[in-house]
């Protein structure tokens, strides 16, 4: 654990708690799913079943914020943190108001401002795609899906 920077430890702390939906603490293999996801990580649903019970060292099928240090600390790498702050920075700066989430109109103005003014449809099917949990503004979490199956799009590669 030394060898980890206390930065590095830090923001890897702020992910865990972004990812922890029910702030209890651990995390479910959905939860742990997004956040590997945002990490530019993407497990299959075996992968992910065998990674969670190989990280749940005290067996109670969830991972705590050290199991996952553990479990990823060999892995751990500055690209890594610096994708997730460079994808924190780009939430912020479409997040107008600073409350944490993306409103519709926040969406449309800065996609306006980046020279990409979108209409009404292509703004209620971005908000419809995005928006997984229907409360009608994006998460940190839902922009994060969103902007790495954007990329995989691009690139043409396979999201499960």
């Amino acid at each position: 654990m030394a060898t980890l920077q206390t930065d590095q430890l830090k923001q890897l702390k702020d992910i865990f708690i972004r990812f922890d939906m029910d702030s209890d603490g651990s995390l479910t293999q959905l939860e742990l799913a997004a956040l590997l996801r945002s990490l530019g990580l993407k497990p299959t649903g075996d992968q992910l079943h065998v990674l969670l019970s190989n990280m749940d060292a005290n067996g109670n099928g969830y991972v705590e914020f050290d199991e996952l240090v553990s479990a990823i600390l060999p892995d751990m790498n500055e690209e890594v943190l610096i994708n997730q702050e460079q994808l924190l920075e780009v939430f912020r700066s479409f997040d107008r108001d600073g409350n944490g989430f993306i409103t519709a109109a926040e969406l449309a103005g800065s996609m306006a401002k980046m020279g990409h003014p979108l209409t009404y449809r292509e703004l209620s099917d971005m908000m419809r795609e995005a928006d997984t949990n229907g409360d009608g503004v994006l998460s940190f979490n839902e922009f994060a899906n969103v902007m790495a199956k954007s990329a995989a799009d691009f690139l043409g590669i396979k999201v499960p």
